[in-house]
C-alpha cells in the first residue's frame, strides 16, 4: 500500500511541475491566439480574450493606448512641427521572403540592403523589419483602422524598429520609442500598386497558399509602395497583436494604394491552416477598434479653422477642421 501512495505522490508532483512550467514559459502562449473563432477543434482566444488568457498579454485588455482606432477627422489636430517622411533606401532595391504565417501575408526583408525612415513624429531613425497585410472577406471590411467609422478593403502595415536605441525588433517592441508603423489603406480598383502587384500576382501569391509556405522576392523598390502624398496623420498606440505593447507610433498615409479585384480574391483564397487541415480563409485578420482615451490624432495637413490644444498641452497653437480629408 505504501508503494501505491508513493507512486501517486510522484505522479501528482510531476503534474504540478508540468503545469508550473507551462505557466512560467512564454513560449507556451506565443502563437496561441486568433482573429476569429475556429470552426472546430480546441479553444483558441479571439481578440476579446487576448488579455485574459495570458498575464503577459494583459495590456490587450487593460491598456489605455491600444490600437487600432477609429479616426474621426473632426478631431484631428494640425501640428506644424510634423515634417515630411524621409525614406532612405540607399538608392538600392531590396529582397525579402514572403510568408503565409497563418494570420497575415508577411514580407520580411533581408539584411543585405537596409531601408530606414525618419521625419514625421520620429526623433530617431527607424529600420523597416516587416510588411504585413490585413484584408477582409468582403470589400467593406479588412482594414484595422477606421476612418469616421468606415473600414477599407485592407491595410498595409510597414513595421519599423528604432535601430538607434535597440539592436532588433524584439527588443524594440517592448521598449519606449521602440516602433513606428506606417499604415496605408487598400482599396479595390481596376489597377494595382506596382509593389503590391509583385506580391499579389498569380505566379507569386499561389506559392504561399498554406500556413508556413514561403517565397523569396527580389528587386523590390519600397518607395513604389507609398502613395503619392506627403500628408499623413499620427498617434501613439500599440501593436495590434499580442502582447499589445504600447510602444508604437502610428503614421497613416493620406491616400490609399490599390489592388485589383482578382488580387483581392487571391488573398481570400489563402488558408490559415496547413494542407492537411480544413481550409479556413485568412481574411478578416483585423483587430477590432480600441478606445482612443483622449489621445491626440495629429496631422501635417494645415487647415484654416482654429482648434483647441491637445490634452497634453503642447506649446504650439494647433488647428483642426470638421470635414472629410482623405482618400480620393
Amino acid at each position: 500500500m505504501e508503494i501505491v501512495w508513493e507512486v501517486l505522490f510522484l505522479l501528482q508532483a510531476n503534474f504540478i511541475v508540468c503545469i508550473s512550467a507551462q505557466q512560467n514559459s512564454p513560449k507556451i502562449h506565443e502563437g496561441w491566439w486568433a482573429y476569429k473563432e475556429v470552426v472546430q477543434g480546441s479553444f483558441v482566444p479571439v481578440p476579446s480574450f487576448w488579455g485574459l488568457v495570458n498575464s503577459a498579454w494583459n495590456l490587450c485588455s487593460v491598456g489605455k493606448r491600444q490600437s487600432p482606432v477609429n479616426i474621426e477627422t473632426s478631431h484631428m489636430i494640425f501640428d506644424p512641427f510634423l515634417t515630411p517622411l524621409r525614406i532612405n533606401t540607399g538608392g538600392r532595391k531590396v529582397s525579402g521572403t514572403m510568408y503565409n504565417t497563418g494570420r497575415h501575408v508577411s514580407l520580411r526583408l533581408d539584411k543585405e540592403h537596409l531601408v530606414n525612415i525618419s521625419g514625421g513624429p520620429m526623433t530617431y531613425s527607424h529600420r523597416l523589419e516587416e510588411i504585413r497585410l490585413h484584408f477582409g472577406s468582403e470589400d467593406s471590411q479588412g482594414s484595422e483602422h477606421l476612418l469616421n467609422g468606415q473600414a477599407f478593403s485592407g491595410e498595409v502595415q510597414l513595421i519599423h524598429y528604432n535601430h538607434e536605441l535597440y539592436t532588433n525588433v524584439t527588443e524594440a517592441a517592448k521598449s519606449p520609442n521602440g516602433l513606428v508603423v506606417v499604415s496605408i489603406f487598400i482599396k479595390v480598383s481596376d489597377s494595382s500598386n506596382p509593389f503590391l502587384n509583385r506580391m499579389l500576382n498569380r505566379d507569386t501569391i499561389t506559392r504561399i497558399t498554406y500556413k508556413n509556405d514561403a517565397y523569396l522576392l527580389q528587386g523590390l523598390n519600397i518607395e513604389e509602395l507609398y502613395p503619392e502624398t506627403s500628408s499623413f496623420i499620427t498617434y501613439d498606440g500599440s501593436m495590434t497583436i499580442p502582447p499589445c505593447y504600447e510602444t508604437a507610433s502610428w503614421i497613416i498615409m493620406n491616400k490609399p494604394v490599390y489592388i485589383t479585384r482578382m488580387q483581392m480574391h487571391s488573398l481570400r483564397l489563402l488558408s490559415q491552416n496547413q494542407p492537411s487541415q480544413i481550409f479556413l480563409s485568412m481574411s478578416d485578420n483585423f483587430r477590432p477598434g480600441q478606445p482612443l482615451n483622449n489621445r491626440c490624432i495629429r496631422t501635417n495637413i494645415n487647415f484654416s479653422l482654429q482648434g483647441k490644444d491637445c490634452p497634453n498641452n503642447r506649446a504650439q497653437k494647433l488647428q483642426y477642421r470638421v470635414n472629410e480629408w482623405l482618400l480620393k
